[in-house]
């Protein structure tokens, strides 16, 4: 990735701190809290977090806890799919629970980017990336809509926040591993680049990544026209959602930018601060409106 951030780190920390109540990111830390890791689907050392920007301004700034989706438990709170096989080639529905502390499945949840639960999917080569929205039963059984799946070892991740009972208010990624079998080789991964290309559009990224270190990320999107756009629309009560995974084991980073929603539309330039707290390979998803169209954009950044 590029260079344009050299000689701007001592502002970093400022402008991290600045950047608190201007973005929502998922990765806040359970103070206290223990988990329960679960074997991800490939092996490696690596862990991956989204700070907050106030942490994130810190110089070595440590893992935020909880956040990475590699365990499937963490203070009594715990995802339970029904199952652990999926049909291929079919879509199908996933239910799961969160039980909590009590070993009740959970009914009360916040909103967080505008719901109560995000669910994301990866295979164990990062293809075949699902953001998703389930829905809740009464009794706290969530269902999601998954779409056909090529078969393969599968991460699970969901994100959610308690509205009440134990650690109310804090921010959850659990993950689980799903099987889809059959047959069907691994996709190689894309060489690392800054630019992208979706439905016509180009986006450009800008950054200097550094492992467990804080760091800014900028995506320009140009439009099918070759002009700079300025009219992307709110998806989920941001501008962009931008979801990371670590080729060696799977951790997940999600960011959101700290532009501003306003009335005119956004864009082109799109602000991200980021940690990625292991070396080596992320592969990048990248989701903006436009024109109503919701658009998903890859991309590889190498993290040295």
């Amino acid at each position: 990735m590029t260079t344009a951030w050299k000689g701007h780190r001592p502002l970093l920390a400022c402008s991290l701190a600045l950047a608190v109540g201007a973005t929502a990111l998922l990765g806040v830390a359970a103070q206290g809290s223990s988990a329960a890791p679960e074997h991800p689907p490939a092996a490696g050392p690596g862990r991956g977090a989204q700070a907050s920007p106030a942490a994130a301004g810190r110089h070595g700034t440590h893992t935020m806890a909880g956040t990475d989706g590699l365990a499937s438990e963490r203070d009594g709170y715990r995802l339970a799919p029904r199952t652990g096989t999926l049909s291929a080639a079919t879509p199908t529905s996933l239910p799961f629970t969160v039980t909590g502390p009590d070993g009740r499945p959970v009914t009360d949840f916040a909103e967080n980017q505008t719901q109560r639960m995000h669910l994301y999917a990866i295979r164990s080569d990062l293809t075949g990336y699902q953001h998703l929205h389930p829905t809740m039963a009464a009794d706290g059984t969530w269902t999601a809509d998954l779409p056909a799946l090529d078969p393969g070892t599968w991460r699970l991740y969901t994100s959610f926040t308690p509205n009440s009972g134990p650690h109310k208010g804090t921010e959850y990624v659990l993950g689980s591993t799903l099987t889809v079998p059959g047959t069907g080789g691994a996709a190689q991964l894309p060489a690392a680049s800054a630019t992208a290309e979706v439905d016509g559009h180009t986006l450009t990224v800008r950054a200097e990544p550094t492992a467990a270190e804080a760091f800014p990320l900028t995506v320009t999107v140009t439009g099918p026209d070759g002009r700079p756009v300025g009219d992307l629309q709110p998806y989920l009560g941001s501008y962009a959602h931008l979801s990371a995974f670590h080729e060696g084991d799977l951790a997940l980073a999600h960011l959101h930018p700290i532009t501003p929603v306003t009335a005119g539309g956004g864009g082109p330039v799109l602000t991200f601060y980021a940690m990625l707290a292991e070396p080596g390979n992320w592969r990048v998803f990248l989701q903006f409106r436009t024109a109503g169209r919701l658009h998903t954009a890859a991309l590889t950044l190498r993290v040295p």
